[in-house]
């Protein structure tokens, strides 16, 4: 990359920053949706399904920072989208700059938020006694993880958001996606106690892979398998979706 779509890059990243400052209510789905997350389910079902609290906040965290990161992503397409309707990616089109900065930009803005949730997450996981076994190292990695997909996955969102007529559409499309990818996956219980029916798709179920890398990776447990999964799995997405979103975005609209 030169360094003019590089600065073109930035500036759009940075021009998604100060709408957060500018917008701070942005921040509630980074910051108030986990920590009700991660006590409701630690304290109202930890008992039941672990057998202790202090015992399935080490399973469960781990997937309440996928969950979280993965919800999050879906502001990337509703922000998006709402800069199409109002023409202000036709006026930035017009601009003398590297065409697919206004994109790139705005999803590298994006990874602050999720490592803002990813802090937030792991810090109150940290006062409620969550210990990873693996250390700072394995809870880096497994937040590095995280992120790497959630970028991967927002390439989904960002052709969602030049296809969609309004932001409204977008939301509904994202939830009926996200939803049935969080819930039923290995966040909250352990697949060997589904029905057989529901276990197979959990097992398919990429965001289950990415649940057991993490937590694989933050407690020291062998990860290589889903770790490929993984890394296959954001490969996939960013062949397929980024070509998609560079031909939406040069489309006439």
């Amino acid at each position: 990359m030169s360094t003019a779509p590089t600065t073109a890059a930035l500036t759009f990243a940075w021009r998604a920053v100060l709408r957060i400052k500018h917008v701070p209510d942005q921040l509630s789905d980074v910051t108030v949706f986990p920590l009700l997350m991660l006590v409701m389910f630690t304290y109202l079902f930890g008992g039941a399904l672990a057998g202790s609290t202090g015992g399935y906040l080490q399973s469960v965290l781990p997937g309440i920072l996928v969950m979280t990161v993965i919800m999050t992503t879906q502001s990337t397409a509703v922000a998006l989208n709402a800069d199409i309707t109002k023409g202000v990616f036709d006026r930035f089109r017009s601009l003398p700059i590297w065409q697919p900065a206004p994109l790139v930009g705005a999803l590298l803005a994006d990874l602050a938020r999720y490592a803002i949730a990813a802090t937030v997450v792991t810090s109150a996981g940290a006062l409620l006694g969550f210990r990873p076994d693996a250390g700072l190292t394995g809870l880096l990695a497994g937040i590095g993880l995280v992120l790497l997909f959630a970028w991967s996955l927002s390439w989904v969102w960002t052709s969602l958001a030049l296809a969609a007529r309004t932001p409204e559409s977008v939301v509904f499309l994202a939830i009926l996606v996200t939803f049935p990818l969080s819930f039923v996956s290995n966040i909250f219980v352990d697949p060997a106690t589904l029905p057989g029916w529901l276990r197979g798709f959990v097992d398919v179920n990429p965001v289950s892979h990415l649940v057991s890398a993490v937590r694989g990776l933050m407690h020291g447990q062998p990860v290589a398998g889903e770790l490929g999964w993984v890394m296959l799995t954001c490969a996939v997405l960013v062949a397929l979706f980024g070509p998609v979103t560079m031909r939406l975005y040069r489309r006439e609209r």
